[in-house]
């Protein structure tokens, strides 16, 4: 399985995504920087987390227009599977590949923490290794990773199982917003849209594949889409399209 990790001016942790897909987990890694025009050959895409374009305007409104975001949308669409992470979920949120936005968080601070998440729908590709609201933890590094939606949307969201992972308390249960670290609405930490191929998370997986920092909680989402592909029975390789 072949994952593209996009680099964007500004991007920190593209290379904590390559190294935790392709050192610790064994994939075969792409390297794409924003201006290319096409993805090449991959099976998935990662939009990694830091600050694209400084953050400039709003946080992904500028990394939304690069060049290679014409093809991720394509990608996307033909079914390919995209995770956008941290900076990738504002940068997918703003792209409208995934509903709602992230505001500033709501004490105004940045957080740099690990949280506890809950798994509220492991019947996907994104998170079939995990089991039923099974309790994990990974890293959070952001100032806008606040989650906000209409309340139709939330409404969509929760209804389908949309939700993927929830921010709860250390000892997993919900406690107001004791163990949410930004504000989000509904304590959302994750969410898939609606054809089940695009995920949005804050939290950090590829800083939670490796025992020796941070436990191995985030591997869960990558061997998770690496089952989903290899149980596809043939190989996910979408044509290179023309620029």
């Amino acid at each position: 399985m072949i994952f593209a990790v996009i680099t964007f001016p500004g991007s920190n942790c593209d290379r904590d995504c390559v190294d935790a897909l392709g050192r610790v987990l064994g994939f075969q890694v792409r390297d794409i920087f924003h201006k290319e025009n096409t993805l090449g050959k991959c099976d998935a895409v990662v939009v990694p987390g830091g600050f694209s374009y400084g953050d400039y305007l709003r946080a992904g409104a500028l990394a939304k227009l690069s060049p290679i975001m014409y093809d991720v949308r394509r990608f996307a669409e033909r079914g390919g599977p995209v995770i956008g992470i941290c900076n990738g979920f504002q940068i997918l949120c703003e792209a409208e590949l995934l509903p709602g936005a992230l505001i500033r968080n709501q004490s105004l601070k940045f957080v740099s923490r690990v949280v506890a998440m809950r798994v509220e729908n492991h019947r996907t590709q994104f998170t079939s290794a995990y089991k039923e609201h099974q309790l994990i933890s990974m890293p959070v590094a952001h100032g806008e990773g606040c989650y906000v939606a209409d309340k139709e949307t939330l409404h969509q969201l929760e209804s389908e199982g949309r939700v993927l992972f929830r921010y709860v308390a250390a000892d997993g249960d919900d406690h107001g917003d004791d163990g949410n670290p930004n504000g989000s609405m509904n304590s959302i930490a994750g969410i898939m849209n609606s054809t089940g191929n695009i995920l949005g998370l804050m939290p950090h997986p590829e800083r939670a594949t490796d025992p020796l920092i941070n436990g191995t909680d985030g591997a869960g989402i990558f061997l998770s889409m690496a089952d989903a592909f290899s149980k596809a029975g043939q190989s996910r390789h979408l044509p290179e399209l023309a620029s």
